[in-house]
């Protein structure tokens, strides 16, 4: 599990993106780069880390169910992903 403090820190870029996203857009559009600088720099899109939902984990991350392997993996043997079964041949 990642530490709380990540966590957190990545549910703070989130909310600035989403505050900052049409300000942006509306900046880029009219090509003010220099205010573009001056908004927060973890308002920008490509900051955030893709994070697993339940365990914080960066890597291994599966983007169609917001899951790390692992906890996709565990979930789908116990049957909690409607859909998804274990393959057998």
């Amino acid at each position: 599990m990642a530490k709380e403090s990540m966590k957190a820190r990545e549910r703070k870029r989130i909310a600035l993106v989403d505050k900052f996203a049409a300000k942006r857009e509306e900046l880029k559009a009219a090509g003010d780069w220099d205010a573009l600088q001056k908004l927060p720099k973890n308002s920008s899109k490509v900051r955030v880390r893709n994070r697993c939902q339940l365990t914080g984990r960066p890597r291994g991350y599966m983007r169609q169910f917001g899951l790390c392997r692992n906890q996709f993996r565990e979930l789908a043997l116990n049957g909690k992903i409607p859909g998804v079964k274990k393959a057998s041949w």
